[in-house]
């Protein structure tokens, strides 16, 4: 038998889980001193979080440790199957040393079992569109090994771009550097990053307010897109429904036919992009 994973920093809404037959990892968040785990939206206060944010509230994220992945998979390793964990960037986090720890005890202890990750190469729905088509393609009768393959094309497939207020978060959680952090926020500009081939963020301008930075991320599907009328378009925004209705409009007037989901940052990542965050995800030729 065969078992797909994923985890919440793929940022999945909580009503695809039943029909997308994988196991989850739940990904920690703290704030105010009180830990969470991202359980995607289902009972999230996204608008207290980002009201603490706001008020000075400093969250952190952390790694799982080994017991809780051991706790997770072992059921799996001990049945002997076949699992694939579709995982986000492993430039984004340490919690997978602590993956590897686990896996490594637990195939000294069923070495019949198999288990393997896959690194999207990105975070939030650009982690989470490749999870997506990959667990359809999944449903469709194919193995672990045909959506291994399947992944391995349409990695650089799909792009994410994202407009955050400023590059303290990130700096603060060591996303981005000290000197990229303080180009950022000269003369109160809007960065613009996105999530390059190795995973990593990258600040590709900076605009002069929203508007300017809404244009920028529509004129980035309009040069990269691709099979735009087969894919949704994914908008994201983190405490920014204006922002986001920006994007979308902006959006639609290119594209009208376009189908767009949209969704809030969860908490995880909103701790490191920060309140006001606008995001888009789509099918692309390439990422840059």
């Amino acid at each position: 038998m065969s078992k797909l994973f994923f985890d919440t920093d793929c940022e999945l809404w909580y009503t695809m889980l039943p029909e997308m037959w994988c196991e989850l990892f739940k990904m920690p968040y703290t704030i105010d001193g009180k830990e969470y785990f991202y359980d995607m939206g289902e009972n999230t206060d996204f608008e207290g979080f980002y009201k603490a944010v706001r008020g000075g509230s400093m969250p952190i994220t952390s790694a799982l440790n080994a017991q809780i992945y051991t706790e997770i998979l072992e059921p799996y390793f001990k049945k002997g199957e076949d699992m694939l964990y579709i995982s986000f960037s492993s430039k984004m986090s340490g919690t997978f040393n602590h993956l590897d720890i686990a896996v490594k005890s637990l195939k000294e202890k069923y070495p019949k079992a198999r288990f393997r990750r896959f690194d999207t190469k990105s975070i939030c729905w650009g982690a989470g569109i490749q999870v997506y088509y990959a667990v359809k393609y999944y449903q469709e009768g194919h193995t672990t090994d045909e959506v291994l393959e399947y992944l391995e094309e349409n990695v650089n497939s799909f792009t994410e771009y994202f407009a955050v207020d400023d590059l303290f978060h990130l700096k603060r959680g060591g996303r981005v550097s000290a000197a990229a952090a303080a180009i950022g926020t000269l003369f109160s500009l809007k960065p613009v990053l996105y999530v390059n081939d190795n995973g990593e963020l990258q600040v590709v301008t900076k605009a002069t307010g929203t508007n300017k930075a809404v244009s920028f991320l529509v004129d980035k599907v309009k040069t990269l897109g691709m099979d735009l009328d087969q894919y949704p378009v994914v908008i994201l925004d983190a405490d920014n429904k204006a922002g986001g209705d920006k994007l979308e409009a902006k959006l639609r007037e290119a594209f009208p036919d376009v189908t767009v989901w949209r969704y809030p940052v969860g908490p995880v990542i909103g701790t490191h992009c920060g309140p006001g965050t606008i995001g888009i995800i789509f099918r692309s030729k390439a990422r840059s």
